[in-house]
């Protein structure tokens, strides 16, 4: 199986119309639809419904898509990283993160790298820690910014200085706003939106307790943004972590007791990286410990 065909296959799922595919890959269109054939035939499935006047994926073709993509990717990734200057540092590092409060600290790490050397580049892919993981296991992220705990088989890591604190987002107008903290029994009978991460609903339901038999879980979310518009109509009171971001309507309320997690800066722990991710990695094991340090 070759990138070149996949990529021809990527063109004709986007396009959704092999002429068109085929003038923008600047090829003939019998050439492009034999190629698609070869391909039929090599994984022995059907990867297109062919309509009239376009055509569409099937459940497999569905799959390709999100391998190929997935390959280009990393094909990209790896024609950066052999041809970035080998005296001066440049290249991308790819990094993952959910809504965390330490991305803020790792912005002013960031910053402080690219004064350094100011041609490498970021890509920042926002996830919940479940996708950010995926993506460092296969290859699409170098590093992520994720909760603890973390498999230390899997990962190597640098705890982050800013801690990760949750609480609950709930309306200005409600009760609830006007209280210091809340506790697992205000949240009896209440409704409620909750982080769809395993991790997190694990550590929620315990922090929960027995009340939680009597709380409605209304909605899931993997980033907050469209669940505080939920909160804002009255769906519900939102359990997610003390971020910087504001919300009109809505009051954040910490938890009691407390519930807080450190926050680490992680990477595959056989991964082999490149000489711009490594001095990142490194850059930042020496900031923490400088302000540390200094702390």
């Amino acid at each position: 199986m070759e990138l070149r065909v996949l990529n021809y296959f990527l063109m004709i799922a986007r396009e959704e119309n092999i002429t068109k595919a085929a003038q923008m890959l600047h090829i003939s269109q019998p050439t492009l639809s034999r190629q698609i054939a070869n391909l039929e035939e090599e994984l022995g499935v059907k990867l297109f419904v062919r309509q009239s006047h376009k055509i569409t994926l099937t459940e497999d073709g569905l799959l390709l898509r999100r391998r190929a993509d997935e390959m280009r990717q990393l094909s990209d990734k790896i024609v950066e990283e052999m041809s970035s200057s080998k005296d001066e540092l440049a290249g991308e590092i790819s990094i993952g993160s959910g809504e965390l409060s330490a991305m803020n600290e790792l912005a002013d790490i960031i910053a402080k790298f690219h004064e350094k050397y100011p041609l490498v580049t970021f890509n920042l892919q926002s996830g919940n820690s479940e996708d950010t993981k995926f993506a460092i296991e296969q290859g699409l992220l170098d590093i992520g910014l994720l909760i603890e705990p973390v498999d230390t088989e899997k990962y190597n890591f640098v705890r982050m200085n800013q801690h990760e604190t949750w609480g609950a987002l709930v309306k200005t107008d409600s009760p609830f706003a006007k209280l210091d903290y809340l506790t697992a029994k205000d949240l009896k009978n209440q409704t409620i939106i909750v982080s769809k991460s395993h991790t997190m609903e694990s550590e929620m339901n315990h922090w929960l307790g027995h009340y939680l038999d009597g709380i409605k879980i209304i909605s899931n979310y993997n980033l907050l943004y469209n669940s505080a518009i939920l909160a804002k109509k009255g769906l519900g009171i939102i359990l997610c972590l003390k971020l910087e971001s504001h919300y009109d309507g809505l009051k954040f309320v910490p938890l009691k007791p407390e519930l807080t997690y450190n926050s680490v800066l992680a990477w595959k722990a056989d991964q082999v990286s490149s000489r711009t991710v490594v001095e990142f990695i490194d850059f930042v094991k020496k900031y923490l410990r400088g302000i540390s340090n200094d702390e």
